[in-house]
């Protein structure tokens, strides 16, 4: 029997890319999800029925990261239909990449508000519920972005750092009660995301990669599904980087 069999997990973003595999791989544990989406209704209706069956719940809610009262209502709707929530995954983020001199600010605010405001409402929607109960997993979706810093990614590599320093922070704050706050930090992950680059700006990232490829979304599932698991309860506060290392520091 897993650690997970029977818990109930949350995750923003969870109808394509990394939050698809993180759900799927939830399910295949046996933990019931409640995942968030934006515009993909389509996309997270087929994800749910495929991933439904008579021992494990699986449902899409739309809901935008960046309204903290939609994300209120998220997780109190949750709690309602599943009866309790036990972990949760900060995965919704966007990217709006460009030069800080032709940066306007909504493509400032629209960065922020997603990856780290988001992050904030979530979290907050469900810390008084793990306070209460003594119990909690928190994992961030970060990116190595927010550790070394990205040209052309000043909105994304502060909204990521803002996420690192926050796990950090909030993992201090509660661990005293049960607990535990992590966060993830992928490199270059094969997503709808690298879908619009060409062969020559992929390869340019290749080259910058020790392992000499892009990583899979399933591998940065297999992370969530390790610090969730009870091999990983010492654990807390850690940036876990998965990036075939791009970010390695002498």
């Amino acid at each position: 029997m897993t650690t997970l069999k029977d818990k109930v997990a949350l995750v923003t973003g969870g109808s394509r890319g990394i939050g698809k595999a993180i759900v799927q791989m939830l399910v295949k544990q046996g933990c019931h999800v409640s995942f968030t989406y934006q515009k993909s209704s389509a996309q997270a209706r087929e994800l749910a029925e495929s991933l439904n069956s008579k021992d494990v719940r699986c449902r899409g809610y739309g809901a935008d990261v960046r309204d903290f009262q939609a994300v209120k209502n998220w997780v109190e709707q949750t709690r309602n239909d599943f009866g309790k929530i036990d972990i949760l995954i900060n995965n919704a983020g966007i990217i709006q990449d460009k030069a800080l001199m032709l940066m306007t600010e909504d493509d400032w605010h629209q960065v922020i508000d997603t990856n780290l405001n988001g992050v904030f409402y979530a979290t907050r929607a469900c810390i008084v519920t793990f306070l209460k109960q003594k119990s909690g997993d928190i994992v961030n979706i970060s990116s190595v972005s927010g550790l070394t810093g990205l040209p052309r990614q000043t909105n994304y590599s502060a909204s990521k750092g803002g996420v690192n320093a926050f796990t950090k922070a909030l993992a201090k704050e509660v661990a005293a009660y049960g607990i535990r706050v992590n966060a993830i930090a992928p490199g270059f992950i094969e997503t709808e995301i690298l879908s619009g680059f060409t062969d020559e700006q992929k390869e340019k990232i290749l080259q910058q990669i020790p392992l000499g490829r892009l990583g899979t979304c399933r591998e940065v599932a297999e992370c969530v599904r390790f610090l969730l698991s009870d091999h990983a309860r010492y654990i807390t506060g850690q940036i876990l980087q998965i990036d075939g290392g791009l970010a390695i520091k002498s």
